[in-house]
């Protein structure tokens, strides 16, 4: 972290330190050579590996409502999904930064609340601080910058589809935008520690599922659902330069609950269009299909569809129509 004049800046670095350096355990102690206290971390990847770089906002008013999302969710949320990049080249996760600005009136038990979740996070994900940077707003602001490793020329990237590839998900679809739409709905204040909420609240980077598919050799090209399938499948098409016909009969729906059944949700368009989900999205070559199990590390997988050489993503409906599929999931500019 950085030196500062300021007591209070100062103040507050040395509780995140505090609060954060039982975290530096697991894998990534090793290579982290310096880690907070200096003016910057020193970091060396092991022998064999290529380092992964990612950052990510979280911000208050885009990414979650402070009135609406506990603390702890927020430390915990903000490095889950950064590292979900990590998971979705295969890669495992060795140290993270963090830049925090936050209002004064928040710097009290607002940012306890919150190192706790990071810190939980930390420690469940392996991945121990290394510095950052803090500042005063009048909103929060976080960005969070994941440093990652994988054993070199196993990266999975996105743009190595190839026609006639079967496409894959991990897990169930549309849960988190599920949980986001109860918890915004004003008719119900729902319980923090509703399950409906878990997938919004504590999302889980499929690590596991990315470093067994990079070590096999048998995912062409990944990427994770951070936005929704309509929107990210595309990404994925576009830098690979084909197409994919998606099946709606055979995507894995999120499971509305018997109380809400009168309600408005649809599970087709939750797992469509819904964001959060932090699921990973991957193609393999047809000869290598019956190589992936129902479950990887735990986690169930399904075949969704297929990559083809027609530079359109489709949606195969339940019907038997067939119709272009619209991108309508998350994106902070629209």
């Amino acid at each position: 972290m950085k030196d500062s004049s300021k007591s209070g800046e100062w103040s507050i670095l040395n509780r995140i330190h505090k609060d954060c350096k039982t975290s530096s355990k697991g894998p990534g102690k090793s290579s982290l050579c310096v880690g907070m206290g200096d003016d910057a971390a020193l970091w060396r990847p092991r022998d064999g590996c290529d380092a992964i770089l990612t950052c990510d906002w979280f911000l208050e008013g885009t990414h979650f409502l402070a009135a609406r999302h506990p603390p702890e969710v927020v430390g915990y949320k903000c490095l889950a999904r950064a590292i979900s990049d990590v998971a979705a080249m295969g890669g495992a996760p060795r140290c993270f930064l963090l830049s925090l600005a936050l209002p004064n009136s928040h710097a009290d038990e607002w940012l306890n609340r919150f190192l706790h979740g990071l810190r939980k996070a930390s420690q469940a994900l392996g991945c121990p601080i290394a510095g950052g940077d803090s500042t005063q707003r009048s909103e929060i602001l976080i960005n969070i910058t994941v440093v990652g490793e994988v054993a070199r020329d196993i990266a999975i990237l996105r743009s190595r589809a190839h026609p006639g590839d079967a496409l894959f998900v991990t897990g169930r679809l549309g849960e988190a935008q599920y949980g986001l739409q109860l918890l915004l709905d004003n008719a119900q204040r729902i319980a923090p520690h509703d399950p409906r909420l878990r997938k919004h609240f504590y999302p889980q980077p499929r690590l596991g599922v990315g470093q067994w598919l990079a070590k096999q050799r048998l995912a062409t090209a990944m990427m994770d659902l951070s936005d929704g399938i309509s929107s990210d499948l595309p990404k994925l098409c576009q830098a690979s330069g084909v197409g994919a016909g998606l099946n709606e009969r055979a995507l894995p729906v999120v499971k509305i609950h018997q109380k809400d059944r009168r309600k408005k949700f649809n599970a087709i368009e939750l797992a469509l269009h819904g964001g959060d989900d932090y699921e990973l999205l991957f193609t393999v070559a047809s000869k290598n299909v019956a190589r992936i199990p129902k479950a990887i590390a735990g986690v169930p997988v399904t075949r969704i569809g297929e990559i083809t050489a027609d530079k359109r993503v489709v949606l195969a409906r339940q019907n038997g129509d067939i119709s272009r599929l619209q991108d309508k999931g998350w994106d902070p500019f629209r």
